[in-house]
Formats: C-alpha cells, structure tokens, sequence
C-alpha cells in the first residue's frame, strides 16, 4: 500500500499543477478513513524523503522533509484525535496516540539535529505500526466498528 510516493520533485510546472489537482480532487471526494490513510502515507513519504537527503548530505531537504513529517502528525494525525468519542476508553487511545506521536515526533527531531538514520527508521516503523492498526479496523474485517475509534470525521 506504501508505494514510493517520495519521488522526485516534479520539473514541469504543468505537470506539478496536474499532480496537485489530482491531490486535491482525492482529498475533496475521500472519507475520513481515507484522508487518515493519506495522512499516513505523506508522513512516511515525507520520511523517505528525509532518509534519502540524510544519505546524500542535502542537510536543507532533509531538514524540509522531517518538518514536514512533523507537520503531518500534529497538524495531520494528532489534530484528528477525538478524546470524546468512544467514552473514557476512547478518551484513553486518544491520549495513548497523542503522547506517541508526540515521541515520533521527538525522533524525527533527534534524527535531524544528529543525522541519524536509525532514528527516522524507528519513526516510519511505529508509524507503519499505527497505519497498519488503522487499515485494519477501517476495512472492518476484525470486526471492529470505525465509528468507535477517537477520530474527527
């Protein structure tokens, strides 16, 4: 499901403007369920942004990278939680996820002020982690019910 959407910038002005109208028509007609999983998606892509300009010493783009990562998950992910749905155990998941992504973002940090790929790696992999749980109960296939989950739609 996480394809590499990390590629390269795209050069064409025309061609960015399709990309972005294609972006937006996907955000405008997407359920709730599905702007989380985008969520998800741009905060790791924006990680393997971050790991390939860690690699190749643009230390600006992979500073760029990681505060987009970070920008994802509090303006993104974190802002979503719902501490009142799902009564006190709702209210207990939410603040659970608030408090780990508050450390994923603490990681990236790190990761950036050290250059340290090991950092980025333990991100994108509880990040994967969180994605994974969330694919699961939104495809309803453990019987889980979406709407009981502490998230803003």
């Amino acid at each position: 499901m996480y394809t590499s959407s990390a590629a390269a910038p795209i050069p064409n002005p025309g061609a960015r403007a399709y990309a972005r109208i294609g972006i937006e028509s996907a955000v405008m007609s997407a359920s709730p369920q599905q702007l989380l999983t985008m969520l998800f998606d741009g905060a790791k892509a924006a990680i393997s942004m971050a790991r390939h300009h860690m690699a190749s010493g643009d230390v600006v783009a992979k500073g760029n990278a990681i505060s987009k990562a970070v920008s994802i998950i509090d303006s993104g992910l974190k802002a979503s939680l719902d501490a009142e749905a799902g009564g006190s155990a709702g209210a207990e998941l939410a603040a659970n996820l608030s408090a780990l992504y508050d450390y994923i973002n603490q990681r990236l940090l790190y990761a950036n002020l050290r250059n340290d790929p090991a950092l980025l790696e333990e991100a994108d992999r509880l990040l994967e982690n969180i994605a994974s749980a969330w694919r699961e109960i939104s495809d309803g296939s453990n019987g889980a019910r979406i709407n009981d989950l502490p998230a803003r739609g």
